[in-house]
Order: structure tokens, then sequence, then C-alpha cells
């Protein structure tokens, strides 16, 4: 899970500052909605924060489920 969660920050770290800049750019694109719109970049980053952790939630719970001696006699 930390893998995954250090992935969903280091992609929002450098998205939410591109999506600001690129917002500029399609502006005109964008139905009552400003470039910058906090109420959407926090609905987005939520969004894809939740969708993240749940993909990493099932490898996660797999992971736990494995006899740590199984899976060392495997490698």
């Amino acid at each position: 899970m930390r893998d995954a969660l250090t992935l969903v920050a280091i992609g929002v770290a450098v998205g939410l500052p591109a999506a600001w800049f690129a917002g500029r750019y399609i502006e005109s694109q964008l139905y009552q909605v400003q470039p910058a719109d906090p109420i959407v970049m926090a609905g987005a980053v939520l969004g894809l924060t939740v969708v993240a952790a749940a993909a990493g939630l099932v490898p996660a719970w797999r992971a736990t489920r494995v006899n740590p001696v199984i899976a060392l006699r495997y490698e």
C-alpha cells in the first residue's frame, strides 16, 4: 500500500501544477468551470486517490494471506 500511495503522491505533486498551467490553455473548452476551480481539482484528486488505493489494496490484501515461509521457499 505504501508503494501505491507513494506513486499517487508523486502523481498529485506533478499533476496539480500541470493541470493548473494546462487549464489556462483549454479554458475555452471548459463549460461553466473555471480553469483552476479548487472544488473540481480536489474532487479529481480524491477520486483518483480512492481508485489507486483500491487498486493497491487488492494485491496487499492477497499478500497478507500468504504464509511467509511458503513465500520465501518459493523464491
